[in-house]
């Protein structure tokens, strides 16, 4: 049941070929449990016998501090508890900096072919890296249509309807020195707060242009035109530019935002026509993007120097 619960996990025998970890019990067999959940768990609570509003899934992580409580415990007391945090739910269990595996705790783990694993590493620098490892491999994704580049280090979505004309102005941002990451389609994960955009393989490295067909842009312009991935820090949507359309001018109106796997994605709304060169608007957004980043604000220089402008005209009518 739980096992169609979850899109994405991440087996045991994964955790112990990228980390390392001594396998002290259980057998080969064992390292094919998984989890789900991106966080471990250091056991404090559930060693004194809390166990309300315990995460299960979690990885248990025994430090030294873990270590030293065990030692005081006694044998029946170890005997109720280590079978709690070593149940069919959790998924393994970690010893740290090469603390020993207290024999009652391995009687337990083997009994029910639990994988109990050790590491010389600290417990501080394990859990850091073991939830930035699950994090990035458990992140939620999806899949979206526009083309994804990184324009002057910002990575920008470029969306809109088909014949916008999104793959051509990519190309021409592609002969500026910007780096394509895909066209067409991209799959984007949610990990650590932002959002990371990346080409199916089938797809990666190549363009398609309407009229000439599929070019590889790694072949045409050389391997620093494309990488595999990149933050997404600006959405820019094409829509076809209308005469009769009341155009925001100054840049002063509210920041509109795109959510992507529920992250919210600056927005700019960009109109386009024939006459107007897509490709130096958008590398003059961007650039506008980042000076907002920084506190500068075109419309509130405007502003300033209509205002000293007044100011100085009122003066020369109160001269007069």
């Amino acid at each position: 049941m739980l096992d169609e619960m979850y899109d994405k996990k991440v087996s045991i025998r994964e955790l112990v070929d990228f980390f390392k970890f001594e396998r002290l019990t259980g057998d080969d067999k064992s390292l094919d449990r998984w989890t789900v959940v991106p966080d471990v768990n250091r056991p404090g609570f559930e060693l004194c016998g809390f166990y309300k509003m315990a995460e299960p899934r979690r990885i248990v992580i025994i430090g030294n501090k873990e270590s030293e409580f065990i030692r005081t415990m006694s044998e029946a007391d170890q005997r109720a508890r280590f079978p709690l945090i070593t149940d069919g739910l959790t998924p393994a269990l970690i010893i740290t900096k090469n603390n020993a595996l207290p024999p009652v705790l391995k009687e337990v783990a083997e009994s029910t072919n639990f994988p109990v694993l050790r590491t010389n590493m600290e417990t501080y620098r394990l859990m850091a890296d073991m939830i930035t490892y699950l994090d990035e491999k458990l992140a939620p994704e999806d899949t979206m249509s526009g083309t994804l580049m990184s324009i002057r280090g910002v990575g920008v979505l470029l969306t809109g309807e088909s014949g916008m004309g999104k793959s051509e102005t990519a190309l021409e941002l592609i002969r500026q020195g910007n780096v394509l990451v895909s066209d067409d389609r991209v799959d984007v994960m949610h990990i650590h707060n932002h959002i990371i955009g990346h080409a199916p393989d089938i797809i990666k490295g190549l363009l398609e242009i309407r009229g000439i067909g599929i070019i590889d842009v790694e072949k045409m312009f050389g391997a620093m035109a494309m990488t595999d991935s990149s933050h997404i820090n600006l959405v820019i949507k094409l829509v076809p530019f209308e005469s009769e359309a009341d155009y925001n001018r100054l840049g002063d109106e509210t920041m509109r935002y795109t959510r992507i796997l529920n992250v919210l994605v600056p927005t700019i709304v960009l109109p386009v026509s024939a006459g107007r060169n897509t490709a130096a608007l958008i590398e003059s957004a961007v650039s506008n993007f980042r000076l907002a980043e920084a506190g500068f604000n075109s419309a509130d220089e405007v502003r300033e120097r209509f205002k000293e402008f007044m100011q100085e005209a009122n003066e020369r009518e109160g001269k007069a």
